[in-house]
């Protein structure tokens, strides 16, 4: 079979530095994608981006995110977005590790380019995903 261009990476919860990029270990161009790491007490700096939004994913933990001095305190599986040119704070004033996963983009984001297929054996270009019902679960 030919290179697909597929990649994989594991998100390191042990490893020594707060910022993980994974962008580069998968090889991705179009967005930014980082697995944020904080101990009690910690925090990143005060920035904002000229073009690009982000999104901060709370795996574990909770995250204090200031937005423009404002906070605002979310459990795990909360989702923030935070537009460009807003000035945003990440921060651990919890008990335990913060684990955050962000997601930054600036392009225009290109909506429903999906293709389906009902099964592996059929071929063509496929069609549009809501043209293909969903299969049936695997079983019991």
């Amino acid at each position: 079979m030919a290179d697909l261009d597929v990649a994989f990476a594991t998100l390191d919860y042990d490893h020594g530095e707060r910022f993980q990029t994974l962008r580069r270990k998968l090889g991705v161009s179009s967005f930014g994608i980082n697995l944020i790491l904080l101990e009690p007490r910690q925090r990143g700096r005060i920035h904002a981006h000229e073009r690009q939004e982000e999104v901060y994913l709370v795996l574990s933990g909770e995250l204090t995110l200031l937005v423009e001095g404002v906070e605002h305190v979310l459990a795990p599986r909360r989702v923030a977005r935070v537009p460009p040119h807003v000035r945003r704070q990440v921060v651990n004033a919890g008990d335990e590790r913060l684990v955050l996963l962000a997601l930054g983009g600036s392009a225009e984001h290109v909506g429903r380019d999906g293709r389906a297929w009902a099964s592996w054996e059929e071929g063509g270009p496929g069609r549009p995903p809501l043209e293909i019902p969903l299969p049936e679960d695997l079983p019991g």
